[in-house]
């Protein structure tokens, strides 16, 4: 995603600049994921809210573009009736925690793109070979797809790190249900096929040392690089 159409811009964070033009919705996930927007503006990340104000009838309900050198958390949930899909399974108690690790998942995302190490890999990885009989068409998309797996990866472990410090007596229900919505997809041709990594961390324990959550994921991106492909 790198251009937006028409967008309401919610200039501070984690203050709702913008509330009184906010849905019921849009101000709760708001509210759920504020802690970890407050965490993003302590490091200086370069993050903008753009709340989409045209019906987005199956789009997803939070996600994470660029666009001139900043990341844009965008909010697609109005005239979207299956925005909290994702959430149908989860007890109301718990939904507001989901939803901050959704947003942890998208700041993770911001992360690597502000680093500059968005779409790379580990210092001494070596990619695995291209298969010369593929048509080009083919070899771009599927390059594409890994390419996304991999970040995918990366935020997902970078949600489940912010959980163990921030809600240790909770990880294993967030573990739980995150793998149950990535278990859900199909087998094949799967931009958020990411057990390889989840499969590390099903002990939030995994996530140890010093550093900040996303410092963390990283450490353990890199690992379950080595049998990612």
């Amino acid at each position: 995603m790198s251009k937006f159409f028409l967008p309401i811009l919610v200039a501070a964070l984690p203050v709702f600049a913008g509330a009184a033009q906010l849905t019921e919705i849009e101000a709760r996930w708001l509210q759920a994921g504020g802690p970890v927007l407050a965490y993003a503006k302590q490091l200086r990340l370069p993050i903008d809210i753009v709340v989409q104000p045209q019906a987005a009838p199956g789009a997803v309900p939070l996600a994470m573009g660029f666009d001139g050198g900043r990341c844009k958390l965008v909010f697609s949930m109005r005239g979207n009736p299956a925005a909290e899909e994702v959430l149908d399974q989860v007890p109301q108690s718990r939904r507001a925690l989901m939803i901050e690790a959704m947003t942890a998942h998208e700041i993770g995302h911001c992360w690597r793109y502000a680093q500059g190490i968005w779409h790379a890999v580990p210092k001494g990885f070596q990619e695995p070979p291209v298969d010369a009989a593929v048509p080009a068409e083919i070899v771009k998309l599927t390059l594409e797809l890994r390419d996304t797996r991999r970040e995918e990866g990366y935020a997902d472990l970078a949600a489940l790190a912010w959980m163990q410090r921030n809600h240790p007596g909770e990880y294993g229900h967030v573990y739980q249900w995150l793998s149950a919505v990535r278990a859900a997809q199909p087998t094949t041709h799967v931009s958020h096929d990411t057990a390889n990594w989840l499969g590390l961390v099903a002990d939030g324990k995994s996530f140890a040392g010093n550093g900040t959550p996303f410092e963390q994921a990283r450490a353990l991106w890199d690992k379950g690089m080595l049998s990612a492909d």
